[in-house]
């Protein structure tokens, strides 16, 4: 990749072993490369869940975070129905298909349904049914159900809208996104049923709580390790669903 060079080969100071150099990979600033570019491009290179995405073959690092937040929350248990919105690339469905059983690849155990939906075509995952709608769309809803043939659940959404680098208009625009998803889970969610939902900190979640908090036995919001100490994003995991 051009502009870009390590610091150091990781040379031994002595025969101590110890003052092992800075590893840490740093990217130059390249004709025609905005400034945020170039520091979006060496965070990706020196973040390590990135790395391990690479290593063990996920889809991206967001499988570390659903992997993260069920490890906590206990959702994805065998023969659970789940809709994934915004699922591209597929990462929370690397993690969901062997939890959920959807392969039936554990003896004795109830087999698993997961849908996810997302803009993006995808790589097919064994397991998985994806499908390429836009969930914002007049009757998307309608047609997310039609697929799932029945009640979920887990409804999980990371859906996310374009970045337009003011933060207040970003927020307000997940927000958004993750309404719809909550309502779309209203309506499908079979009782004691679990939301799962991307947001960003800044201030407009308080009508979410209040909405989720009279549908849901329980609702907690979690950062996982996995996610970025700099970025405003946690979840809200809602679970107990009344009907």
């Amino acid at each position: 990749m051009a502009g870009v060079y390590g610091k150091g080969k990781g040379g031994k100071k002595g025969n101590s072993g110890r003052g092992l150099r800075d590893l840490t990979v740093k990217v130059k600033t390249a004709r025609g490369r905005r400034a945020s570019s170039t520091k979006w491009l060496q965070r990706q290179l020196n973040d390590p869940y990135v790395s391990r995405a690479q290593v063990e073959g996920m889809r991206g690092r967001a499988a570390y975070k659903i992997m993260e937040l069920d490890d906590k929350f206990r959702f994805l248990v065998n023969g659970a129905r789940v809709v994934d919105l915004g699922c591209a690339p597929g990462g929370w469905a690397q993690v969901a298909v062997p939890r959920i059983n959807s392969l039936g690849e554990k003896s004795g155990k109830a087999v698993g349904t997961f849908l996810g939906v997302d803009l993006q075509e995808m790589e097919p995952l064994a397991g998985a049914e994806f499908h390429v709608l836009d969930f914002m769309e007049d009757d998307a809803d309608t047609q997310v159900k039609t697929w799932l043939g029945g009640k979920a659940d887990v409804v999980m959404s990371d859906m996310a809208a374009s970045s337009s680098g003011h933060k207040q208009t970003d927020h307000l625009r997940i927000m958004a996104l993750c309404e719809a998803a909550a309502y779309f889970a209203f309506d499908v969610l079979d009782v004691g049923g679990t939301f799962v939902a991307k947001v960003l900190a800044g201030g407009a979640e308080a009508d979410l709580q209040k909405m989720l908090k009279q549908n849901f036995d329980k609702v907690s919001y979690m950062k996982p390790p996995s996610s970025r100490s700099d970025s405003s994003e946690k979840f809200v995991v809602a679970t107990g669903f009344r009907g």
